[in-house]
């Protein structure tokens, strides 16, 4: 049998330190899913009619509703396998705060760290497609004199995940892998794959991380099977959305059900994407939108990290 428009549908590429958290959380929860390879940089030509030109890496797919950013990914990936608990009680507010940092300063710390390191081999073309998604140049030569900048903040990070695991206990917050884990995670295994020695340098002297780090890996990724980006398309757009509506009582801005919106990326990757509200409270807003390939779409969004205006 195919992917079915029940299904959970990863479009991802495998060296996506983000899309490696996706991954891993189908493994705490020996999930079955459908790994759909994106290339790294743009084109996405089947993927773009589903999200409405989001470009970040990964989205999620389940039928005609499609997740965009790792914090309502992960959300919706809980709501609909509750169990293991990636969020229980005791963490539900302070893992999800916890991708601020990883994502943002941690995350910035790595990238400068790797392409400081090895920017010379990567190819122009990925070079003008990070241009494009950043608004900023590509400076390898800015990267390289920040190399020993970024090692002391990269090390620095990485020492507070040890402290936090200094305790003994196996997890970041206890005896099992949560949210919080997934997001400490990401840039370890980021500086990981791509310096291992540069890694191994800065890790050695972090026993707690290390060994840490060794009990997630070997949780792995579930059950994956590859799936045509295609044949993923073609079950959006069979597929009808399932949103139900919602409207936030206390939005600060009084938008209803109806209205015509823009939503975009705070930081990169700002392209907007525009549709009717169809659902939203505090933590999150899904818009409807409709595509000639696609048909109707929802695409979901966590309020945080994004601007929402007015379409």
């Amino acid at each position: 049998m195919g992917a079915s428009d029940q299904d959970f549908i990863l479009h991802h590429y495998d060296t996506s330190p983000y899309s490696e958290k996706v991954r891993l959380a189908f493994g705490i929860k020996n999930i079955s899913w459908y790994s759909v390879q994106i290339p790294n940089i743009m084109p996405r030509p089947d993927l773009m009619p589903l999200t409405g030109g989001y470009r970040k890496t990964p989205v999620l797919q389940i039928g005609a509703d499609i997740y965009c950013d790792t914090q309502i990914i992960l959300r919706e990936i809980e709501r609909r396998v509750p169990e293991p608990a990636l969020l229980p009680a005791s963490v539900a507010g302070a893992a999800p705060a916890m991708a601020l940092w990883t994502d943002r300063s941690f995350f910035q710390a790595s990238v400068a760290l790797i392409f400081g390191t090895i920017g010379d081999a990567v190819p122009a073309e990925f070079k003008k497609d990070r241009e494009q998604l950043s608004g900023a140049p590509f400076n390898t030569d800015a990267m390289k004199q920040a190399v020993p900048m970024m090692k002391d903040q990269w090390r620095a990070q990485a020492g507070w995940l040890d402290a936090q695991l200094s305790d003994g206990k196996p997890f970041l917050f206890g005896d099992a892998a949560t949210l919080a884990d997934l997001h400490g995670y990401m840039n370890i295994w980021f500086l990981r794959s791509a310096l291992p020695d540069a890694a191994e340098a800065i890790l050695s002297e972090y026993e707690y991380v290390s060994s840490w780090e060794g009990r997630l890996k070997s949780i792995g990724h579930g059950t994956r099977t590859e799936l045509g980006s295609a044949e993923a398309l073609t079950i959006g757009s069979n597929a009808a959305p399932s949103p139900p509506e919602i409207r936030d009582a206390n939005d600060p801005n009084g938008r209803v059900p109806g209205d015509k919106v823009v939503v975009m990326a705070d930081d990169y990757g700002k392209d907007p994407i525009a549709g009717t509200l169809v659902s939203s409270s505090d933590q999150h807003i899904t818009i409807l939108r409709q595509d000639k390939r696609a048909g109707e779409i929802a695409v979901h969004f966590p309020k945080t990290g994004f601007f929402i205006v007015p379409g």
